[in-house]
């Protein structure tokens, strides 16, 4: 297998260079390019206008670990086996096939900077190498009794910059998931976002220049700790916010809120509370906006920038007080809607077709299929994720919907489950059964449930029909002679990662 663009046939192109950029928790619209007046995001924009900005892209299984998986292995839920949040999980042995180690396998030089949220810590995944930082990393804190180099690349360098040995980024007295917001304390080139950029840049200067690189830069921020540099906290603290979207049926949930809960995921916060939690997020946004121009700067400056393409995307969003919900696992837009915006080189775009908006639904299992397209490298046959190509060259749909799932805590323990169609999105709450029904196009923020009224029943029946469809057959039971089925007891995580990580390892 070749390693070097030499070895490629005589007169192919070389292989263009990729990053990939991922932040944790960014929301469909909070970005300029997406309509959002309340914040400024110019570099994000530019890339969207001289690019492509996918505007239904979506997590269907949105909280960190479960969507990174996605990401990573470009699968869906029903594939990987992760549809809720549990640590400590075998990475290497559940999921042997990569991104960055498919390509490393075919020439790439994969390296990787910040937020990888894997076990064991120091798992590359396929990547030649990763310098780490994880944010807080609540639960690896306890093992190695507070934090450690061990588990951080980011820690030992914030003790040798300021000089105090004992420095932490907990200092702030943020809590990893608190809605609790306050400017950055240290020197602004000292936050965790400005490092993960210095040291994506490090890496592009000192790259093996006889091989494509993937270069994979993963922000922790706009996760909570909200803690913007000063200067953009004054700025969005001093700024009118529009009042937050309330549903009509927020209350049917009431029986579930925890007010006065610091990480409440579900909780009534007074307006000075939720305007500064808004001022830190956005604030921590545009922080990341800046780094977005730093990239395409460096790229210039090294002479990559006509052969380098780049794909922007979230883990999954951020809630965001819409319905007094906050962070994230639920099926609501604030939740599972993504950005996912895609820069090319020149000879790229030729091939692949016109800048601009795309409207077909896409999702983060399409990001490994797509960047293999770009690289020109085959498709792991594990892969259920679809490139985008289609979809950019002339508008073909890569699906028709899409499910996603999530267990959920805030509005009760059940699994969410939900389908997006072209026009609507379908909930279903295993634990009690209980149906939701959203018009996205006159409704984009999912105010009013339509499941209840006559009119829209045959509209609940088909969605309810293609959500039967995927469930049937799974070991729940949540599907009985054609019917959903509600309060059945959920499937162990742990089975379906051990039985996914045996059918991969069959595969290979």
């Amino acid at each position: 297998m070749p390693d070097r663009d030499d070895a490629r046939a005589p007169g192919a192109s070389p292989r263009p260079n990729l990053v990939l950029v991922c932040v944790d928790q960014m929301r469909f619209d909070a970005m300029g390019c997406a309509g959002q007046e309340h914040i400024d995001t110019p570099s994000l924009d530019t890339l969207a206008r001289r690019g492509n900005r996918f505007t239904r892209a979506y997590s269907s299984t949105p909280t960190c670990i479960p969507a990174r998986v996605a990401l990573m292995t470009g699968t869906g839920p029903e594939t990987h086996g992760r549809y809720g949040y549990r640590e400590r999980i075998d990475f290497p042995a559940a999921y042997p096939v990569t991104l960055p180690g498919t390509l490393r396998e075919h020439g790439y030089q994969t390296f990787g900077v910040g937020k990888m949220h894997v076990w064991p810590e120091r798992a590359r995944c396929g990547f030649d190498d990763v310098l780490l930082h994880d944010g807080y990393l609540h639960v690896s804190r306890p093992e190695h009794r507070g934090a450690s180099a061990r588990a951080d690349d980011y820690l030992p360098w914030l003790r040798a910059q300021t000089g105090d040995p004992s420095a932490d980024y907990q200092d702030t007295g943020l809590g990893c998931n608190a809605m609790v917001a306050r400017p950055w304390e240290r020197e602004e080139r000292l936050h965790p976002t400005r490092w993960v950029a210095d040291q994506s840049f490090e890496f592009l200067g000192r790259r093996d220049p006889t091989r494509p690189f993937f270069l994979y830069m993963s922000f922790h921020r706009p996760h909570a700790p909200f803690d913007p540099p000063g200067w953009l906290w004054d700025k969005y603290s001093r700024r009118d916010f529009p009042e937050r979207p309330m549903g009509e049926w927020v209350e049917e949930f009431a029986e579930y809120r925890r007010d006065g809960d610091e990480e409440a995921e579900f909780a009534h916060r007074s307006r000075s509370r939720h305007e500064a939690v808004r001022a830190g997020y956005y604030g921590s946004i545009e922080f990341l906006d800046f780094q977005m121009h730093r990239l395409t700067e460096a790229l210039h400056d090294q002479g990559l920038a006509e052969d380098t393409a780049i794909l922007f995307v979230s883990d999954h969003g951020e809630m965001l007080g819409d319905h007094d919900l906050y962070r994230k696992s639920v099926a609501y837009e604030g939740s599972s809607h993504i950005p996912f915006l895609l820069h090319l080189p020149p000879r790229l775009r030729e091939q692949w077709g016109p800048a601009g908006e795309v409207e077909q639904i896409v999702e983060l299992r399409d990001v490994m299929p797509t960047l293999l397209d770009l690289a020109g490298v085959p498709v792991p046959e594990s892969v259920t994720g679809t490139s985008v190509r289609r979809a950019v060259s002339d508008g073909t749909p890569l699906r028709e919907h899409l499910q996603g799932e999530h267990l959920i805590h805030q509005l009760g323990v059940h699994s969410m489950q939900w389908i997006l169609t072209e026009r609507h999105k379908y909930v279903w709450f295993s634990g009690d059964g209980r149906e939701q029904l959203f018009d996205l196009v006159e409704d984009p923020y999912e105010c009013v449930d339509l499941a209840g009224r006559a009119e829209c029943a045959q509209e609940l029946a088909r969605h309810r029909a293609l959500l039967v469809a995927h469930l049937d057959g799974r070991e729940e039971g949540f599907v009985q002679e054609g019917d959903l089925v509600p309060g059945r007891p959920l499937r162990s995580e742990a089975e379906w990662v051990r039985q996914f990580a045996a059918d991969a390892s069959a595969r290979r």
